[in-house]
C-alpha cells in the first residue's frame, strides 16, 4: 500500500501540473475554430494518459480499433472515472461531449469546453434538458461531429448495479446514426471518488457498432446488454472479482 500512496501522489502533481499546463495553453485557440481547441485537448489527454500509465504503472489496451465507423456516429461507453473521458478523445477527433453544466463553472476548463462546443445539460430540469441536449446533439451531427454519451450519467463504482438512462435511446432515435458501445476495466486503475490509483489493467474495447434504424426500446436493450455483458467479460479477464477486490487493493 505504501507504494500505492506514493504512487497516487505523485500522479496527481504530475497530472495537475500537466492540466495547468495545457489549460493555459489552449488559450491561444481561442480566436480559431474549434478544431484547433480539440487538438489542445486531444494533446492533453494524451500526456495525462501517459503520465498515468507511466506513474501509476496501469497497463492499458485498446481493442476494436477497426470497428469505429468514419463520419458521424453516437458512441455510448461504461464511464468509470476521468481516465475515460480523456482516452476517448484519441479515437473521435471530433468528438462531442454530452456533460452535466457545473463544468461550465470551472475557471479556463468551462470556457474551453464552450470553444469546443461540447454540450452542456442541466440535470436538474430533465425535460428542458432532454429537448436542448437532443437539439444540440442533432446540430453537431450535421457539422460531422461524433457524440460521446455516458449512458449511466455519472461515474459508476466496479461492480455497481447498471443505472442507465432512457435519454441515450431518444437520441439514437433521433439521429438516425450508427451506435459504437465501448466496454472497459478503467474503474480498476481509476476508481471513483478516492485519490488512489492501482497498477491494474485498463483493457477497452469498441464493440460491433449497432446499426440504425431500431425502435429506441430495442436499441436500449442491446445496448445496456452489449455493454455490460462485455464489461464483464473484460473485468474477469482483468482479474476482477467482487469477493476479493477489497483484499486486492489492501494488500497492493
Amino acid at each position: 500500500m505504501p507504494l500505492i500512496i506514493l504512487r497516487s501522489a505523485l500522479f496527481q502533481v504530475a497530472f495537475y501540473l500537466n492540466c495547468t499546463f495545457w489549460f493555459l495553453a489552449a488559450m491561444l485557440a481561442w480566436p480559431f475554430p474549434s478544431g484547433v481547441m480539440m487538438w489542445f485537448a486531444r494533446s492533453w489527454a494524451r500526456t495525462s494518459l501517459f503520465l498515468h500509465e507511466h506513474i501509476v504503472g496501469a497497463r492499458v489496451e485498446f481493442r476494436g480499433l477497426e470497428r469505429i465507423p468514419k463520419g458521424p456516429v453516437l458512441v455510448a461507453a461504461k464511464h468509470y472515472s476521468a481516465w475515460e473521458t480523456m482516452a476517448l478523445l484519441l479515437f473521435f477527433p471530433k468528438a462531442t461531449y454530452i456533460l452535466k453544466r457545473e463544468l461550465l463553472r470551472t475557471p479556463l476548463f468551462g470556457w474551453h469546453l464552450l470553444k469546443a462546443e461540447q454540450i452542456p445539460i442541466d440535470r436538474g430540469q430533465r425535460a428542458q434538458a432532454m429537448a436542448k441536449m437532443q437539439a444540440h446533439a442533432k446540430a453537431a451531427m450535421g457539422r460531422g461531429r461524433q457524440l460521446l454519451i455516458f449512458p449511466e450519467g455519472t461515474r459508476r463504482k466496479v461492480g455497481a448495479k447498471p443505472d442507465y438512462k432512457y435519454g441515450v435511446a431518444r437520441l439514437y432515435a433521433q439521429l438516425d446514426v450508427p451506435c459504437v458501445p465501448v466496454a472497459m476495466t478503467s474503474g480498476l486503475a481509476w476508481p471513483r471518488n478516492t485519490l488512489l490509483h492501482y497498477p491494474r489493467p485498463i483493457l477497452v474495447e469498441f464493440l460491433e457498432p449497432i446499426p440504425a434504424g431500431l425502435t429506441p426500446e430495442v436499441f436500449f436493450e442491446r445496448v445496456q446488454e452489449t455493454i455490460e455483458s462485455n464489461t464483464n467479460r473484460l473485468l474477469a479477464e482483468a482479474g476482477y472479482s467482487a469477493s476479493s477486490e477489497a483484499l486486492s487493493h489492501d494488500k497492493a
